[in-house]
């Protein structure tokens, strides 16, 4: 039997994922109809994205799986209409994208590098940054993403602790969780990189209390979610120099208001919701090898637990 497919994403993105998405439909052998465009009782599977128009999910009481294209899934969690499973996007792409972005932005804090990049004036000034072995990295959250930042952070020397609400285990990383390993996490954190989802429980995990626990001069990295951060005690602990500078690539509100103070503000660097990114190729195998386990009666990869909200 052919299986719809409903294509619940930006119209735009159609001609970018068909193909791929076909592809590896037929490489795990499923016998697919795609389409942008089903009678809501005749669809099996949605493949979506919360930028799309799709916002009730009633209609659809054949659908087996809502297969989201992004990481983050709050903007769907919640939502009363949809009662088939949810599963999120971890792929090789997103992961390695996130990763890249991750390591570059900790190598330019830990080198100095802006102090070089930005000189108008032609100032000779040596600055020897400490070996990368001396300085310590706090990773908040231990996924798929944050784990493999973490990874590759220690793979170039760097002490690394990782914090997450539930205890993990990764060899050569100190893995932390609660209250009091937060606290400890953070008072390590020379650069803290955030990679936590957004929920009631990790909402603001950056505050004025827990920003001051963190080294003077420490460095934030954020391409997790706008929410992990309050705005404002990040931008007091800039001004007063608790924060040396901050990276920040996603935001309560997107894209970022023109007049939010972290355009002006010296010590912010705002980059454009662009640390990872779903891409069509990488993405599709997962969304192939989910619906073949699912017509397969076997579990399905990176199921969001409600409860949980990731």
């Amino acid at each position: 039997m052919t299986l719809n497919v409903l294509f619940a994403a930006p119209e735009h993105q159609w001609e970018e994922y068909r193909a791929p998405l076909l592809r590896e439909m037929n490489a795990h052998q499923l016998d697919v109809s795609l389409g942008l465009e089903f009678a809501p009782e005749d669809v099996d599977y949605i493949v979506y994205a919360p930028t799309g128009s799709m916002k009730d999910f009633t209609a659809f009481t054949r659908a087996k799986v809502v297969l989201s294209l992004w990481a983050g899934v709050e903007a769907i969690v919640g939502n009363a209409t949809l009662t088939q499973p949810l599963t999120r996007m971890v792929d090789h792409g997103l992961t390695q994208g996130m990763t890249e972005w991750v390591v570059g932005h900790a190598m330019r804090h830990h080198l100095g590098m802006d102090a070089h990049i930005h000189n108008p004036n032609g100032i000779w000034q040596k600055s020897v940054p400490p070996l990368a072995q001396n300085r310590r990295v706090t990773v908040l959250g231990l996924g798929a993403l944050g784990l493999s930042a973490a990874r590759a952070l220690k793979a170039l020397g760097f002490q690394v602790t990782g914090w997450s609400r539930s205890l993990k285990s990764e060899d050569g990383i100190t893995c932390l969780h609660g209250e009091e390993g937060l606290t400890q996490a953070l008072s390590t954190a020379d650069i803290c990189i955030l990679l936590l989802p957004n929920t009631p429980a990790t909402e603001n995990t950056l505050n004025a209390e827990t920003i001051a626990r963190m080294p003077h001069g420490a460095f934030v990295i954020n391409p997790g979610r706008g929410e992990l951060i309050d705005d404002s005690a990040l931008l007091a602990a800039l001004d007063h120099g608790q924060i040396a500078h901050a990276t920040l690539d996603v935001f309560r509100i997107e894209p970022l208001p023109k007049d939010h103070p972290y355009w002006a503000h010296p010590s912010v660097t705002v980059t454009p919701h662009i640390a990872a990114e779903t891409r069509a190729e990488t993405c599709a195998e997962i969304i192939a090898e989910n619906i073949r386990r699912s017509e397969a009666g076997e579990p399905l990869l990176h199921l969001v637990d409600r409860k949980l909200g990731y």
